[in-house]
């Protein structure tokens, strides 16, 4: 084995430690500022998200047939199914919106469609025959069931977002926060004061 061989080995031990020596803390101090729980936790949320953006759809999806069905029994109800029909016109539109939908707006936006569908529920019971409808009992127990999807993932969510939020705030993540861009995620619920008093709806009456 020549001298110079010797030489390279010990250089690229050398260099080969001398990244070791400056990985490493940088490891150390990514963990102890809490970057990989930010990831966990934002990625925690964005699923949560996820869940919610599926139940709202499936409600916008339930919602055409409702409109029909009523329809074959109430046609002079047209103002009410009209004022159905563009709440669920908003609700897609936030969820499609590009960029990805808001949180918030999309809170709005369902808690307006639960509105127009509490006044349906209140303008339908002069129509016995519409409840008693097989198609419309169907798509009843389905928005029940979706409504109650929504809420369940709704609580879930807003945990998500409160426990990532809380996290990023506290020192010393809160400056891996800023430096790796980790903002706060917004909570779903409603911020708009009309949409709040938005009848209950229940069309079982």
């Amino acid at each position: 084995m020549t001298t110079s061989f010797l030489h390279l080995t010990r250089r690229r031990a050398l260099r080969t430690v001398a990244r070791m020596a400056l990985v490493l803390p940088l490891a150390l101090s990514t963990g102890a500022c809490g970057y990989n729980s930010i990831q966990s936790f934002d990625e925690q949320a964005a699923q949560a998200k996820q869940n919610i953006d599926a139940q709202l759809q499936r409600r916008a999806d339930l919602i055409p047939n409702l409109v029909n069905t009523v329809k074959g029994f109430a046609k002079q109800e047209e103002s009410v199914l009209t004022q159905v029909t563009q709440a669920r016109a908003g609700l897609v539109g936030a969820l499609q919106k590009p960029g990805g939908s808001d949180p918030a707006e999309l809170a709005n936006a369902n808690q307006q469609l639960t509105g127009a569908l509490g006044r349906l529920s209140i303008a339908i019971e002069a129509y016995p025959e519409l409840k008693s409808n097989a198609n419309f009992l169907q798509l009843q127990d389905e928005l029940t069931g979706t409504e109650n999807r929504i809420a369940v993932s709704r609580t879930d969510y807003n945990g998500a977002v409160r426990q990532y939020n809380e996290y990023i705030r506290k020192f010393p993540q809160v400056l891996t926060a800023k430096v790796t861009g980790a903002k706060p995620r917004t909570y779903f619920e409603v911020t708009d004061a009309a949409s709040r008093a938005a009848p209950t709806v229940d069309f079982s009456k």
